[in-house]
């Protein structure tokens, strides 16, 4: 047998050369830049592409809601296959799958960047999720294999957890540097090249860790994925089509079976379940995957009705949309480091129930947005308020998580609130999506007789125009007509309607779908709140936790 020893907090073998098979001796700098540098790209993927759903949009000519689906294809991926991607590290070695998954982002993310459809847009984006559920997960255990218990481990599990805040501050600015200079594509194309860099540093650097015997829980993944994506197709179909039809029940009724099956196989048919029943026993570590799940539900809802609103309503850029979010990402940082300092004092159970608190106002707040709502007097404080919630929740969140969790299930423990936040967020954003779509036909259908008597007004009683204009409206149906499409429309009329069509678009049509947006966006807020109020119920009730069950060593610098 090979005796091991450290260097520095990296494991190497006896004759200096690295355990495992890495090529050459690593100085640990140049390992945990490779570990880190991965969960950024997968973090930084959640807001970079946020920033540039607007332009996905008006490219692929889709709907707000429809544009849900960017989004829900990859966190409904990710989230429901991590813990398979977990176990696949363990069982056939950490660093070969860390070096798949980051192969699979990479395609995903080029798939994704070169698509000239929808539906292949979503194939890249689903790839993109499989790849990152297998490389995070192994990213956060590579750090056990290359570091050794104590300081050098602690230290490099506080750069993780620091690298995940800043990777999504960095996508907010990136996304929308991207996006504005370049196209909405190279916020895809971007993470190629690093992905292929940090491939080619995983495989020289790091060591292959001891494959664990096991077997795969492949069914209890596919019938869960399946579950969630049927609710998820569910909810926008409804926002679509409305309740009156059998479709939309009849994929409802198929996701209540999927995920029963999926609870009773987990529970009482597989021999080793990637979900086992016991890890929910703790009533509090249940509390805290509940809040995560509803907080993740309208955290999500917030971010994208936001993006839209600004960048539709406000007519802010990409780049400036990109800014005006930069305040929410430092003030959790700012606020996640004095939590993690009080919460020694105070316990997790009052910084929980203030942070499900702030979420809920905030959202309150955002539900009163109209047409005339600025950035500064109405959306930033709302936004400052949110931030401060977040801060207040994510650490707590982390340590009540794994509190009185025994060894083998600390990973599962952990990996189970990533997993409640992203899924949490996919269905979440889809519940908000369909009040969102329901508002915006009952608003539409209100106020069409008086948009369709303004196409009169501003045409000067041009019957030839107006006839043309309510055939236009007519074939946009849902989705309206983009920018693009409006330019193109008018320039193609005779020189003397250019004009009248112009006032017509720039004044009641704009004012329409600017109060369309912010009606339909606030009661998607609203709903939100409701998911808030679940939240505060949940912290209250449920987080019991006391201060000195509360975990030490590098779990805790984790979620400092």
């Amino acid at each position: 047998m090979t005796d091991t020893r450290s260097t520095a907090g990296v494991t190497v073998g006896s004759r200096g050369a690295p355990a495992g098979g890495a090529r050459r001796h690593a100085h640990p700098g140049l390992v945990l830049m490779v570990i880190a540098g991965a969960q950024m790209m997968v973090v930084l993927d959640g807001t970079i592409v946020n920033i540039a759903l607007p332009s996905m949009g008006r490219y692929f000519d889709k709907s707000q809601t429809d544009m849900t689906w960017a989004l829900n294809a990859y966190t409904l991926a990710f989230g429901g296959l991590l813990l398979l991607g977990g176990r696949m590290g363990d069982i056939l070695g950490r660093r070969r799958m860390f070096i798949v998954g980051l192969g699979l982002f990479s395609l995903g993310s080029f798939l994704a960047g070169v698509a000239v459809n929808f539906p292949l847009l979503l194939a890249g984006r689903a790839i993109q999720g499989v790849g990152g559920a297998i490389a995070s997960p192994t990213a956060l255990s590579l750090i056990t294999t290359e570091f050794e218990e104590g300081e050098a481990r602690t230290k490099a599990i506080g750069v993780y957890a620091a690298v995940s805040g800043a990777g999504a501050a960095l996508g907010l600015l990136l996304g929308g540097v991207l996006t504005n200079y370049f196209s909405w594509r190279w916020v895809l194309f971007v993470n190629v090249p690093i992905g292929i860099a940090l491939m080619v540093g995983a495989y020289t650097y790091l060591h292959q860790s001891e494959r664990l015997k096991g077997r795969f829980d492949v069914v209890g993944a596919l019938l869960s994925v399946a579950g969630m994506v049927a609710t998820v197709y569910g909810f926008i179909h409804v926002a679509h089509s409305g309740w009156n039809n059998a479709e939309t029940y009849t994929v409802f009724a198929a996701a209540v079976v999927l995920l029963a099956s999926f609870v009773i196989y987990e529970a009482k048919i597989v021999a080793e379940p990637m979900m086992p029943m016991r890890i929910f026993e703790n009533r509090t570590r249940s509390g805290s995957y509940l809040v995560m799940f509803v907080v993740g539900a309208g955290m999500f809802g917030m971010f994208y009705f936001i993006t839209f609103f600004v960048q539709g309503v406000l007519d802010f850029s990409a780049l400036r949309t990109g800014f005006s979010f930069l305040p929410v990402a430092l003030t959790i940082g700012v606020v996640s480091q004095v939590v993690a300092r009080l919460l020694g004092r105070a316990g997790p159970r009052p910084l929980l129930i203030l942070g499900t608190v702030l979420i809920t106002c905030a959202l309150l707040w955002f539900s009163r947005v109209s047409a005339s709502s600025g950035y500064a007097g109405t959306l930033l404080p709302g936004m400052l308020v949110l931030a401060t919630a977040m801060g207040c929740l994510f650490v707590p969140l982390t340590v009540t998580a794994v509190s009185k969790v025994r060894n083998t299930d600390a990973g599962l423990a952990s990996a189970l609130l990533n997993v409640g936040q992203q899924v949490g967020g996919a269905l979440g954003l889809s519940v908000m999506t369909t009040v969102f779509g329901t508002a915006g036909r009952n608003y539409a259908n209100t106020h069409k007789p008086d948009l369709l008597k303004a196409v009169g007004q501003s045409t000067g009683g041009d019957q030839a125009l107006a006839g043309k204009i309510g055939q236009r409206l007519a074939q946009a149906g849902n989705n309206g007509i983009q920018p693009a499409d409006i330019k193109k429309f008018v320039a193609g009329l005779p020189a003397d309607q250019q004009s009248k069509a112009t006032r017509f678009f720039t004044g009641p049509y704009q004012d329409f779908t600017h109060g369309l947006l912010a009606h339909a966006s606030g009661q998607g807020f609203l709903t939100g709140a409701g998911f808030g109020v679940v939240a505060i119920i949940a912290a209250i009730t449920l987080i019991q936790v006391k201060k000195n069950d509360l975990p030490s060593g590098p779990m805790a610098a984790a979620a400092a």
